[in-house]
């Protein structure tokens, strides 16, 4: 029997799937929501959200965006102390694009994932 955490991480693996395969069709919109939404199912495990991090400053590097190469080495230095904490913002992307500090309401289909590894978090 699988546990419910078993089951967070896989859906997590699935999204890193997801935008590699995109990454490797050149479809680089599609990687970067893959990587948004593998950041909304990681928060609460602190391996998986600093390894997402790690995906997303390499899709910085690779498109040469300032911005988001800062960002990340920004949150890869708070990604593991929020999550041991449980101080995240719920449901935040992580890019670069918003405030690293703002809570952000989560889709149903990643929330229901959530739901069912018992890790509710309330959104905004």
């Amino acid at each position: 029997m699988r546990s419910k955490h078993t089951d967070l991480r896989q859906a997590w693996a699935e999204e890193r799937t997801a935008a590699r395969a995109a990454r490797q069709g050149t479809n680089a919109a599609d990687e970067w929501r893959h990587l948004e939404r593998a950041h909304v199912i990681s928060q609460p495990m602190a391996g998986p959200h600093v390894r997402t991090h790690v995906a997303m400053l390499g899709y910085g590097l690779r498109h040469r965006d300032a911005r988001e190469i800062v960002g990340q080495l920004v949150r890869l230095i708070v990604a593991a102390p929020g999550t041991w904490t449980g101080r995240f913002p719920v449901g935040n992307t992580g890019g670069a694009n918003v405030s690293a500090l703002k809570p952000m309401q989560i889709p149903d289909d990643l929330q229901a994932i959530l739901n069912a590894a018992l890790i509710v978090p309330a959104g905004p």
